[in-house]
């Protein structure tokens, strides 16, 4: 897995190359004060089949995501809190409607202007899902997760380095609580463990490229490693195309990748091309 990961990091450093490779404008700094911003997209999509010699399956699915901005700047300190909601279900056949997408993800980083690239910080973050998770077999389903099952908290301090207004990376100590009460998931845990409470380093990494003037390229690369295994890496890998094709539609795929020991010793993919409506509601 740590061969994986070091994959991971090294076309995360290519992408990097790319961002800086292209020619800056003069950057604007962000206005003083309180700013905000709440953007909202709606994705469906639906096919039906009646008499249909070549065959298919009537199907159906639909995604709201919500994504939010709430800063607090000055001229020598900041403060930046984010959030994002996702939920969506699917259909297909006679089968009934499924979770194709659950998450809740929320931070907040207050951070120290000390020079024009470094800015020393903490931060606090959560991430879990809104309902319940099943596994689909023949004859049933188990439920294999929940709200805060699993559930993460994570707060670090360390410095940030800023050095383009398209690439922004923090590295620093950590803590980590990992919260379940799934069985499956507690194999992992010791006897009575949970949450489980891990201490070690922590490095995030946000690229956002305007590849063209309708194309936008958004990747967020989360790493934590524990002193007690220094060597495994624990990551979640967050990249999205927004293609914007008229004022309020954009077409976007997005792709997730997810590895935590703590809960599986499998990473975890997930991959999504949708075409949806996008608003700014703030």
């Amino acid at each position: 897995m740590f061969k994986k990961i070091q994959l991971v990091i090294f076309m995360a450093m290519l992408t990097c190359s790319f961002i800086f490779g292209q020619e800056e404008k003069k950057e604007e700094k962000p206005p003083l004060g309180w700013n905000q911003e709440v953007v909202g997209n709606l994705s469906f999509n639906q096919s039906q089949f009646d008499n249909w010699q070549r065959g298919g399956e009537d199907s159906w699915n639909w995604q709201l995501d919500i994504n939010g901005l709430v800063e607090y700047q000055q001229e020598k300190y900041g403060w930046v809190n984010k959030g994002k909601f996702a939920y969506g279900n699917s259909k297909t056949g006679g089968n009934e409607a499924r979770k194709s997408a659950d998450e809740i993800r929320l931070e907040s980083v207050l951070f120290y202007k000390a020079t024009k690239y470094l800015n020393p910080y903490v931060s606090v973050s959560g991430q879990t899902q809104f309902v319940e998770g099943y596994l689909y077999t023949d004859t049933s389903k188990i439920r294999i997760s929940n709200f805060m099952d699993p559930g993460y908290l994570t707060q670090g301090i360390g410095i940030g380095f800023s050095p383009s207004k398209f690439f922004s990376t923090r590295f620093g100590a950590s803590a980590k609580e990992t919260f379940t009460r799934t069985d499956i998931a507690k194999e992992h845990f010791a006897a009575g463990e949970s949450p489980r409470v891990e201490y070690g380093a922590e490095s995030i990494s946000d690229l956002n490229c305007q590849v063209t003037e309708n194309i936008l390229y958004t990747s967020r690369l989360e790493m934590f490693s524990t002193l007690d295994a220094i060597n495994e890496v624990d990551v979640n890998w967050d990249n999205l195309f927004t293609a914007k094709v008229a004022k309020y539609i954009n077409v976007t795929f997005n792709f997730n990748l997810f590895y935590d020991r703590d809960i599986s010793d499998q990473r975890q993919i997930k991959q999504t091309l949708a075409v949806g409506l996008t608003y700014t509601l703030l």
